[in-house]
């Protein structure tokens, strides 16, 4: 299908980036849903912020859609059951992070009985709008994980002109959003509106990249039918290069707009939304049943039976692999996301996360997963044209070799965003972003 045909408008040039084999084997395979397992593990971390803290104990019985743990904190989200059983306690969960945090047991009673607090919200006004957002437990599910009420409330209201839905899912292999594009369209663009009404935004960009010829040509069929003199919706391609879904790569890429050091996307007028929230949020306002479950892509070398699958949040992940198939190699490396950007996990114990959108499994043979011992480096430079932030990531890396993390922060070591463009275009084999990371920490650590 030529681009001519697709619409959608063309994307501002950005800097950096690589180009990362797509490698978008699910993209046709339509969502299937698994059962919900015979007891699930809710993580009280599932967003950037606050854990939450449960509301139920044990013996206690829940159903699906109740609330099951919450928080006072102004930023976190709340959790809610996506089986009715019985709370069977709490256990310690090891996350992929390194981090630890408490997890509620829930033993399923088959029945998925749906609880009475279910009913579609009632939104008046712009506090019912955020209020109903947070009790719907939404968070960023494009993998950051940010509590959705939190990010569609700014400090200055007024100055949001644009909203940028993030459909681009720039990672290799995961197609997570692509199927929200293609099998929930209307859902996506209904939830575009809800927003834009609230928030008084003049204009919404729904950006893709250009590799989704599909999603384009759907998604710009229906913004033509919803937009209006005043209120704007629009579809921009954008070029297929990893990271064009990174927050400020997309705000670049839509508006020209630089996000200054430190900045928040409010800051340049702009609210950035991933593209299978704003369905949730359509979905949610119809019906009123919060975030209990998710799209995931199941793939890699080691996946039996690549696909998309729609699961219970909670469910661990061991089971996920069985219900596509099982392995049909054994895997060297388990990732919970992209490649890029994914987390190792040590096992298939740890359960879905909110902010999940992949599962990939990758045989022990595969040679893009050989890790290569690091080499001096050669001062190439690639690292340096790859980075879409502008850096200079070996001078930031001296910096904290040499304890000096004043100096890597003056270099502009917060400006990180983690991409890993600099690891993977690196000849040397160096451990570019990792390093990055542990500065970061060490700077947090120092300044408590």
């Amino acid at each position: 299908m030529s681009l001519k045909k697709t619409g959608g408008v063309s994307a501002f040039p950005t800097r950096g980036g690589v180009h990362a084999p797509h490698r978008k084997n699910t993209a046709d395979c339509e969502t299937v849903v698994m059962p919900p397992p015979e007891k699930i593990l809710l993580s009280m971390s599932q967003h950037i912020g606050a854990p939450c803290v449960p509301v139920v104990k044990k013996g206690d019985r829940v159903e699906v859609g109740q609330l099951v743990a919450d928080s006072d904190s102004p930023v976190t989200a709340p959790i809610h059951s996506g089986v009715s059983g019985t709370v069977m306690g709490t256990t310690e969960l090891l996350l992929p992070g390194g981090k630890t945090a408490q997890a509620l047991i829930i033993e399923s009673d088959g029945q998925q009985t749906v609880h009475d607090s279910v009913r579609p919200p009632v939104i008046d006004t712009f506090e019912d709008f955020i209020a109903a957002v947070r009790a719907s437990g939404a968070v960023g599910l494009g993998g950051a994980g940010f509590p959705t009420h939190v990010k569609l409330n700014p400090p200055d209201r007024d100055a949001i002109d644009t909203i940028i839905i993030n459909a681009a899912e720039c990672e290799p292999y995961i197609t997570a959003d692509y199927r929200e594009c293609m099998e929930n369209s209307w859902d996506v663009v209904s939830g575009v509106q809800t927003v834009m009404e609230f928030l008084n935004a003049s204009r919404v960009i729904i950006a893709i990249e250009r590799n989704k010829p599909a999603a384009i040509a759907e998604l710009s069929k229906i913004a033509k039918t919803v937009s209006t003199p005043l209120r704007r919706v629009e579809v921009r391609r954008l070029p297929a290069r990893y990271p064009q879904g990174a927050e400020k790569v997309l705000i670049a890429a839509c508006t020209r707009r630089k996000v200054p050091a430190g900045g928040l996307p409010s800051d340049v007028g702009c609210i950035v939304m991933n593209v299978t929230t704003c369905a949730f949020l359509s979905r949610y306002f119809k019906t009123g049943m919060p975030l209990v479950s998710r799209r995931l892509t199941v793939d890699g070398s080691a996946i039996a039976h690549p696909q998309n699958v729609r699961v219970t949040i909670g469910t661990p992940v061991k089971e996920v692999l069985a219900f596509t198939g099982g392995l049909k190699h054994e895997a060297g490396r388990l990732l919970m996301g992209g490649p890029m950007m994914g987390l190792a996990l040590m096992d298939g114990e740890l359960p879905v996360l909110k902010q999940n959108n992949a599962i990939l499994a990758f045989a022990k043979e595969d040679p893009d997963t050989t890790l290569h011992a690091a080499t001096t480096c050669i001062r190439c430079g690639r690292c340096v044209q790859a980075c879409p932030m502008n850096l200079t990531p070996p001078s930031i890396a001296a910096a904290y070799s040499a304890g000096d993390l004043e100096r890597a922060e003056k270099l502009g070591l917060l400006t990180c965003m983690e991409c890993g463009c600099c690891s993977y275009s690196c000849p040397a084999h160096r451990p570019i972003v990792q390093t990055m990371r542990l500065a970061k920490e060490a700077l947090r650590r120092e300044r408590k």
